[in-house]
């Protein structure tokens, strides 16, 4: 009996009265690595999970459609279709199509160890290239305008409101080619003598009374002389210029001369 007891297989030490014990052998060859995030995925089916493992352990060049997967497995087409296409969706694998050079098209499948986007999220982001500064917008130009007419008058003084509701009358200015300066001299110049009380009222009556016109629209310039196309004469065989083939100069004076 001693002896017997002796010889018996240790039991696997547990901390555990309950769940899984696990007793590891190391691997020396045939086997296949998968991380965690597959096969302790919280979304993917346990087919989709085993379908995976199934597919990044098969040699490269392994076809593996639906019926080929179908024929060696029980779950059949619809559960395998159905478990690919989650793999898809969670970025385990890809089928792009593709179109050959003798024009059939044909379905590549690249299947990832990695999800693709836990790759990319490892991924070092690119550097964002530099800001380019933009020029202001007509109305933020018309803002800025209005706000500092009261440094040339304290007459002009505006409120928030006021400067909002005139704006879209000094893009009107600006829209048309009129340069701010301009604006600003029409507004700030020849201003009466007596206390402006509504200045906003007073220019927007300059705004609107004193609104010039849009610029003309340039005419067509004149259109560029093209000289005529190279011509082969058909006596000497010279190249010369004119609007339709024939004789060049000098042959059509040897030509006279000699009639």
């Amino acid at each position: 009996m001693t002896d017997k007891q002796r010889n018996a297989p240790a039991r696997p030490k547990t901390r555990h009265s309950s769940g899984v014990t696990h007793v590891k052998e190391p691997h020396h060859d045939n086997f296949t690595v998968v991380g965690n995030h597959l096969a302790q995925h919280p979304e993917l089916s346990l087919v989709a999970i085993g379908l995976a493992l199934h597919i990044q352990s098969l040699p490269e060049g392994t076809p593996i459609g639906i019926k080929t997967l179908a024929a060696k497995f029980p779950e059949g087409e619809i559960r395998i279709a159905a478990a690919l296409r989650e793999l898809e969706q969670h970025g385990y694998l890809a089928r792009p199509r593709e179109r050959l050079q003798s024009g059939q098209v044909t379905t590549r499948t690249l299947s990832y160890n990695k999800p693709r986007a836990a790759v990319a999220a490892a991924a070092p982001a690119a550097p964002k290239p530099a800001a380019v500064p933009k020029a202001p917008a007509p109305s933020g130009k018309a803002t800025e305008l209005l706000a500092g007419l009261r440094a040339h008058d304290s007459r002009l003084l505006l409120t928030e409101r006021d400067v909002s509701r005139l704006a879209p009358a000094v893009s009107a200015w600006l829209e048309r080619g009129v340069p701010p300066t301009a604006v600003l001299r029409t507004l700030t110049t020849g201003l009466p003598q007596d206390p402006i009380k509504h200045p906003a009222a007073f220019l927007r009556h300059r705004l609107t009374s004193q609104l010039p016109p849009h610029l003309p629209t340039p005419a067509p310039g004149p259109v560029p002389h093209r000289p005529s196309p190279l011509q082969t004469c058909d006596g000497c065989e010279r190249a010369f210029r004119a609007p339709h083939p024939g004789r060049c100069r000098d042959c059509r004076a040897s030509t006279v001369a000699v009639a």
